[in-house]
């Protein structure tokens, strides 16, 4: 620090050399306590070993059936994996991919992976530079790839090169392959699947597709099911046991001690009563113990656990946000609107519609049609930011449908303009 900055400080902040600076003691950062000892076994992105995972054996092994050929040099066979956030899709690809690579290797046979973030690269020329990136990493990099500047048909030249020169095959997984164009994901799809049928490359490729939404794949055109083989599967909510047991087996992040009994029970319970979100399982878990540590408490007790639930919930709503499209979210705001400034808890579609097209005039986007809007409030249920129940008007009334936020709908309207 300059000698000019260090004047402005005043007395009471300078310190000692033995620190005195009432900063970092009203921070909390002075009387932490060291609660968490091994901290990247409660990271969503940390992928565990097979002692970890729990509650998901039959989904591994469907996983292992398709893509697993690839240890023998055989041909796979191409998967879409479907199933709300939290439920180890993510996981479960790249745990089984990982052992399908070892395998491979144990005989003799030379099988890599990529992993690609759709909600990250999210054209087809960004998904493709970053596969044909990935794969020129492993191989040590013996072509010089731009990062930009190429279109897709470009990538795809440098990933039938590599893929033909250096493996006997790879695994390509497309997390959240809903969040690239109709057009984009049909393409991509369609290249990697029918390399070899097309002579792009001799080298047998195995493709996972991952989504959030179980309707999504509707919007992929026939040619590319039946290259996929029409293989896709769902993967449903943890329960609680599952939630117990996957928690259980990440105690050890813990020091001894530090977790009071009835903490892992309470976290599977609150995650386990929306949807059985492991992610948001873990999530809990980390930001209670942080919190303990912030109070400097010796152990992370059942209020640490509630507090933490509530920053998960805006965090996980947050997410959501960061992948949905506009009007995604103004649909979700006008029912926010709507639950916050009246006395009701249920909205018919045709009345929320109504408040989303005064959204879209207030944020100066054009509306869609009424038809589009029933879509998005499909996908906010499937995701559980809405509840949506079919109604019966009577003999001469037919059938509707009413939606419920479950949400606050004070956190909803501050999260969705924090995105707009």
């Amino acid at each position: 620090m300059a000698d000019e900055e260090r004047d402005d400080l005043a007395d009471g902040e300078r310190g000692s050399s033995g620190g005195g600076d009432p900063l970092f003691a009203e921070a909390g950062v002075l009387n932490r306590t060291e609660l968490i000892r091994r901290p990247e076994l409660l990271e969503i992105s940390t992928v565990p070993g097979s002692d970890r995972i729990a509650g998901r054996t039959e989904q591994i092994q469907y996983v292992a059936s398709n893509i697993g050929p690839l240890v023998t040099n055989s041909e796979p066979t191409s998967v879409m994996i479907y199933g709300k956030t939290g439920t180890g899709k993510s996981l479960v690809s790249k745990h089984t991919s990982r052992r399908v690579v070892r395998e491979a290797e144990s005989r003799g046979t030379n099988v890599e992976m990529v992993y690609i973030d759709c909600a990250q690269h999210n054209t087809e020329a960004q998904a493709t530079s970053k596969i044909a990136r990935e794969f020129n990493e492993l191989a040590g990099e013996p072509k010089s790839i731009p990062l930009t500047g190429l279109g897709p048909s470009h990538y795809y030249s440098y990933i039938w090169s590599l893929l033909e020169d250096h493996y006997d095959g790879g695994i390509v997984i497309l997390d959240e392959i809903d969040q690239l164009p109709k057009e984009a994901a049909n393409t991509l799809l369609m290249q990697l699947s029918r390399a070899g049928e097309s002579e792009k490359t001799e080298t047998y490729i195995g493709v996972v597709g991952i989504s959030n939404k179980v309707e999504w794949g509707d919007e992929l055109n026939s040619r590319v099911l039946s290259s996929l083989g029409n293989e896709e599967t769902v993967f449903p909510p943890y329960d609680a046991n599952q939630l117990r047991n996957i928690l259980s087996a990440r105690e050890d992040a813990f020091h001894d001690g530090v977790l009071s009994p009835e903490i892992i029970p309470r976290t599977a319970a609150l995650a386990a009563r929306e949807h059985g979100d492991a992610r948001k399982a873990v999530r809990i878990l980390k930001n209670a113990g942080k919190l303990a540590e912030q109070e400097g408490a010796e152990q992370v007790l059942e209020h640490h656990v509630n507090e933490a639930q509530k920053k998960a919930e805006v965090d996980r709503l947050r997410e959501l946000l960061a992948t949905d499209t506009p009007h995604a979210r103004y649909v979700l705001l006008a029912l926010a609107e709507l639950t916050q400034n009246t006395d009701e808890t249920e909205f018919r579609t045709t009345r929320i519609y109504d408040a989303y097209v005064e959204v879209c005039e207030q944020e100066a986007a054009d509306h869609l049609k009424i038809d589009r809007v029933r879509d998005l409030l499909r996908e906010h249920a499937f995701n559980d930011t809405l509840e949506s129940t079919l109604e019966s008007g009577g003999r001469a009334g037919g059938t509707y449908k009413q939606h419920r936020l479950l949400k606050d709908p004070a956190v909803v309207k501050e999260s969705v303009k924090r995105e707009m």
